[in-house]
């Protein structure tokens, strides 16, 4: 039996199920009648990690939003994934609608997970490891109580927890 067990805390998501969320998304927004004739537009870019949609109308683009959220959600990956950037008009009197997705945790939200773990006086260690949080302990029940914890603090973070040993 190992003297120690850990966990790591990432903001990691599946890459493919992001993809397969937004090209059902399109799928789903070509076949809408209330798209047909007008201007709907999906646009994924992997290594910007932006999602942008582009629409005729304000309207149209909120329902394009829900939309992409609700595949993304029946993908498996959080709805904090997905944060709105930026809204401007585009060409032709359409609107331009940007979502970043986060797929990482910052230095200032690791060091608020790290604070909140130790707020719980268990007998925990965590520590930042570039972008993830391992987070270290003797029981195994510890380490769930600390998963349980920080779940319910409802950051504005998608969180993972991987590789419990």
């Amino acid at each position: 039996m190992a003297k120690e067990h850990s966990f790591d805390i990432t903001a990691e998501f599946d890459k493919q199920e992001m993809k397969n969320a937004i090209d059902q998304a399109r799928r789903e927004i070509t076949n809408r009648y209330d798209f047909k004739g007008i201007t709907a537009e999906i646009e994924y870019n992997e290594k910007a990690k932006t999602i942008t949609l582009t629409s005729s109308s304000d309207n149209k683009v909120e329902a394009m939003k829900d939309i992409v959220i609700s595949k993304i959600i029946k993908r498996g990956i959080s709805s904090k994934a997905v944060v709105e950037h930026s809204r401007e008009q585009a060409g032709g009197n359409n609107i331009k609608l940007v979502l970043t997705v986060k797929d990482v945790i910052s230095s200032d939200e690791a060091k608020k997970i790290v604070k909140e773990i130790k707020s719980l006086k268990l007998k925990v260690q965590a520590q930042i490891r570039g972008d993830e949080i391992r987070v270290t302990g003797k029981s195994i029940n510890d380490l769930q109580s600390c998963i349980r914890a920080i779940k319910e603090k409802d950051l504005e973070i998608p969180l993972n927890f991987t590789n419990l040993k």
